[in-house]
């Protein structure tokens, strides 16, 4: 049976040009296509969503709704999100609808939010296009698959780390709260 709804991760790359999406994935009439329609109808300051093209006039399909994470910080930021990182959502989002992670029924029925990073310093456009469309089309691979597993997540509890921080001591047992049985 197929997921109702669908939710994805992925970060890929490194230092100012990496590139980290989230993604919903689901029906049109569902939680998804609410979701999407509000978030298109309810812009805020700095994260106006915009619906991705592969090109004037051409969304991809599912219509994927793209929304900043950060808000552009200067004009050359602003044409990295517009223009490279859309490229790169809109290209693995059609890689996913050429490889079947995505079926062709579900290009005409379903939706995509993809909520994407791209670093107020970045400063290469080719890395983050191919960051971008690496990153979201692992992340729809992930939210078909389900990942990651719980039991990724329960062996990962005490050494959690991301490309910002790493904990000084991941080898010391998690605290557990006072009273409560382990």
């Amino acid at each position: 049976m197929t997921q109702a709804l669908q939710i994805g991760e992925s970060f890929i790359g490194e230092g100012v040009n990496a590139a980290h999406v989230n993604t919903v994935f689901g029906h049109r009439e569902g939680p998804a296509g609410v979701a999407w329609a509000t978030a298109l109808a309810t812009p805020s300051a700095g994260h106006v969503p915009f619906v991705t093209v592969l090109r004037p006039s051409l969304p991809v399909k599912p219509l994927t709704l793209f929304v900043t994470k950060a808000a552009p910080a200067t004009d050359a930021h602003g044409v990295l999100i517009w223009g490279p990182a859309q490229a790169g959502i809109a290209a693995g989002v059609a890689e996913a609808l050429t490889d079947g992670t995505i079926s062709r029924e579900q290009a005409d029925s379903h939706v995509i939010i993809a909520a994407v990073w791209v670093n107020p310093g970045a400063d290469d456009a080719e890395a983050v296009y191919a960051h971008n469309r690496l990153s979201v089309h692992t992340a729809l691979v992930n939210g078909a698959a389900g990942l990651p597993s719980t039991d990724a997540v329960i062996q990962a509890r005490d050494s959690p780390s991301n490309p910002f921080f790493t904990p000084a001591n991941t080898a010391a047992p998690a605290p557990t709260l006072s009273g409560a049985s382990t």
